[in-house]
């Protein structure tokens, strides 16, 4: 067996899914391995379906759950689930893009994609993606080839001629500006990370922030602005704004990151850096980041109640 391979399986029909999937699911559990899958519902109820008593024995997960933010995708679903069989090779079936999938999420989805391989490169595990053929654009599957050494369909298992997952990383390390209408924030020091901190919760909590939602969005203030002040440069540009039905936050800095996997892996004692980026990914809906040589800015996603929410509360 293979230490590490990520092949996408590009399928076009329930029955090539389930063509590819369950043998593979199958033959990991007869050869021992430790066996997960996390794919969006319906192609969750599908695969338990198709496995039937056997689903008992695989961990399955609705990645439109655990997989919301693509951002905590390599933490919570594909390492955590490594790092309970640190021995053993183990079978991961993670399904992190889908059509109905917000468009939003996309960057993010095609990040975490390509820092897969560089997260498990000396870990014993086979990450197979499903890649959805007959409703999925042209430019997703071209990324596919980018992200991914090896690409299967009904055609054979083949070597990708195009990948690159650094060359992805940079396609999507794209420019998040604020809008003009954002309300902005100029931090310099600690005093003002409170200062700005008590004002955006203001101004969330009139925006239609529920209760949780601003104590999750006082934290990710804190912990980014406060990373800022430390290795950003020592100020810091805090943008609060809303979107359809979202609350964005975005924190900008002269720092720059060095580290792509910062804040997408699991933490581990005595850490130095990236516990709050960790916290930050685990807090917001989505999270967006670009760096380059003149900065970094972070973005936040956190949604709104909607009507049929609050009227339940």
């Amino acid at each position: 067996m293979t230490r590490f391979a990520h092949p996408a399986w590009f399928y076009t029909s329930d029955e090539d899914y389930l063509a590819a999937l369950v043998p593979f699911i199958t033959d990991g559990l007869a050869a021992g391995d430790p066996v997960a899958a996390a794919v969006p519902t319906p192609r969750l109820d599908l695969l338990r379906d198709a496995l039937g008593g056997t689903a008992r024995e695989v961990y399955l997960q609705d990645m439109a759950v655990v997989g919301a933010n693509p951002g905590r995708i390599l933490s919570s679903v594909l390492t955590e689930f490594a790092d309970r069989h640190p021995d053993r090779h183990v079978r991961i079936v993670g399904e992190p893009v889908w059509g109905a999938r917000d468009s939003a999420d996309y960057p993010a989805c095609v990040r975490h994609e390509a820092l897969t391989n560089l997260a498990f490169a000396d870990r014993h595990a086979t990450i197979l993606c499903p890649y959805d053929v007959a409703v999925l654009p042209p430019h997703v599957l071209a990324d596919a080839r980018v992200t991914h050494p090896e690409i299967w369909s009904t055609a054979g298992r083949d070597a990708s001629d195009h990948y690159a997952p650094d060359q992805a990383i940079s396609k999507y390390n794209l420019p998040i500006p604020h809008p003009a209408h954002a309300t902005t924030f100029t931090v310099t020091t600690p005093a003002g990370v409170r200062a700005a901190r008590t004002a955006i919760t203001r101004a969330a909590a009139a925006a239609g922030l529920d209760t949780a939602g601003r104590a999750d969005l006082e934290i990710i203030v804190t912990e980014l602005a406060t990373n800022s002040l430390t290795h950003g440069g020592g100020h810091c540009e805090i943008a609060l704004w809303t979107e359809n039905a979202l609350l964005l936050c975005s924190v900008s800095d002269a720092g720059r990151f060095t580290n792509p996997l910062a804040g997408t892996t699991p933490l581990t004692a005595g850490q130095p850096s990236g516990r709050g980026l960790w916290l930050v990914h685990h807090l917001a809906h989505l999270v967006r980041v670009h760096t380059t040589e003149q900065g970094t800015t972070i973005r936040a996603y956190l949604e709104l109640p909607t009507a049929s929410q609050d009227q339940a509360e």
